[in-house]
Parts: C-alpha cells; structure tokens; sequence
C-alpha cells in the first residue's frame, strides 16, 4: 500500500514521481485555478485528451510545457509509457478536454494503473459539468446518482432508463446535442411527462442556458430549435410513496398476452403503457 505523505503537495511545486490529475475549465478560461497553472507550468509534462484544446490554456496564461495526446484512441499504448516516466522520477499532469479527468474518459484507467505501480496520484480541483448543473437545478443534492452517456445498445440503454425511472435519487446525464431529442422522448416513455428534469446547455460560456420544467415542456420547448453545445441533464427522483390507480393485475395479464402473441417485454411495455397512460418502467416491472 502507498502510505507516501500529501502533505507537500499542497503547494504549488510538482513532487517528482507524481500523477497531477488537473481540473480545466468546461467553457470559461477564467475559471482555472492559479494552483492548476502552477502545476500546468512546472510538471515534467502534460498529457491531453487534445493538444489543440490545451494549448488554449497554456497560451492565454504563456504558459509553454511539454504536451502529448492521451485519449481513449492511444490510451493503451500511451498508460505503459506514462507510468514508465512516473517511475523514473517525473511529474505529470493529466488534462481532459473539459472539467475533470477520469469522468467519462480513459483517465481512470491512467489513475488505476498509476495506483496499482505504487505512483502518488494528487488531484488538482477544477469546474466539473455534472455537479454545476446540479447545484443549479435546485433539485435534491445530498445523494444523486451519474449516469454519463446512456449506453448506445439497446438493451442496456433501456435497463438504465428503467433503473433512472424507479430511482427516488437525482440522477444526472450528459449528451450530445443532436441526440437530445431522443433522450428527452426515452425519458419520458419510461418517467413519464411529468417528471422534472433539467437542461443545461453552454455552462459557464456566454451562451449559457438552464431549461426547467417537467419533460413534456422541455420536449416542446427544443423540438423548435437548433441545439447546439454541450448537454447536461438533471432529472428529479421518483417521488416516494406516489399512488397509481389502475388495475395491475388486469395490464399484467395484457402483458403477458402480447408477449406470447410474439411482442418483446420492451414492445409489449411501450404499447400498453400508451394504452393505459401509464409509463414504460410501470408497465415493465409487472412481467
């Protein structure tokens, strides 16, 4: 175990053999930390998800170091090399494109295997997406879940939404913009129309948005523009205790009718569920 003392990391000169995991602005520049740039300025060198996006940084604040790529495209190649250079003596700082590494990046892996050779992991806190998104959505904050992206199979993504639907925590998601539209109409086939959510669109940029209501007027309200930018959604947990009215064993019995007629559990849900103005998850969980 790596029982090496922090407690001189907590300036701002890099530690030799040291994975610096530094948190980059999600949109504005100005919101990267003076300790970040310290470490961005004296490690040994800086792996990026893109060299193109950090050179932004590193050239407004004139800042020069050493970049190379590291993304989930070399990560496999790039993980043996960079814990190689953390052994023989340098520092290193990690940066994604935006936010934090390790979220939704080969970072993690970079950090687990750093770990596993013994390597000091220090993280430099920075401006994460889902949390800003969070905290300004006023939804509950104590205990929420991250999802991510949605998986793209079929079968896991619909597992998920069925699990976010039953869900009495805040769960939050990211998404690109072209596919907005077809998580909002996921997302309301399994929670239901009423259910509020968030969408959080350009955070800390000029442009920045927060949509709020339930799903049905989010729906509405981006079927009519042009998205663009990236997405972070909040959606509220299902609320405790809510009584439904409606005769389950009756649907169920539908259910299992359509499924031996040669309907699949996922068809059979969504047709009843329209049929009866229930939602998927409800109609789902009766098989």
């Amino acid at each position: 175990m790596n029982t090496k003392s922090s407690l001189s990391h907590r300036g701002q000169e890099p530690e030799n053999s040291v994975l610096y995991i530094v948190g980059t602005p999600i949109g504005n520049l100005n919101d990267i930390s003076s300790r970040a740039l310290a470490i961005l300025k004296n490690v040994s060198l800086v792996a990026c998800e893109d060299t193109r996006q950090a050179s932004k940084i590193m050239n407004k604040f004139k800042i020069t170091n050493n970049l190379i790529s590291f993304n989930k495209h070399n990560s496999f190649t790039r993980i043996p090399k960079i814990v190689n250079d953390l052994k023989s003596g340098k520092s290193i700082a990690l940066v994604s494109d935006a936010g934090m590494p390790s979220i939704c990046d080969p970072g993690e892996d970079l950090v687990r295997e750093a770990k596993l050779n013994g390597i000091d992991v220090i993280c430099i806190p920075g401006p994460c997406a889902a949390i800003n998104a969070l905290i300004s959505s006023g939804m509950p904050s104590s205990s929420f879940v991250f999802e991510g992206f949605l998986p793209k199979k079929k079968k896991e993504r619909e597992e998920l939404l069925l699990d976010i639907s039953k869900n009495n925590k805040t769960t939050i998601l990211f998404e690109s913009p072209h596919r907005l539209i077809k998580l909002l109409e996921e997302l309301k086939e399994f929670c239901g129309g009423d259910r509020e959510i968030q969408v959080s669109r350009e955070l800390t940029k000029k442009f920045e948005e927060h949509i709020c209501s339930n799903i049905n007027d989010v729906l509405r309200h981006f079927e009519t523009k042009v998205i663009l930018g990236e997405i972070t959604l909040v959606i509220k947990g299902k609320e405790k205790n809510k009584n439904l009215d409606f005769d389950k064993s009756s649907v169920k019995k539908e259910l299992h009718e359509l499924i031996k007629a040669g309907l699949s559990l996922s068809a059979a849900s969504s047709y009843l569920a329209k049929k009866k103005n229930l939602t998927k998850s409800i109609v789902y969980n009766l098989n």
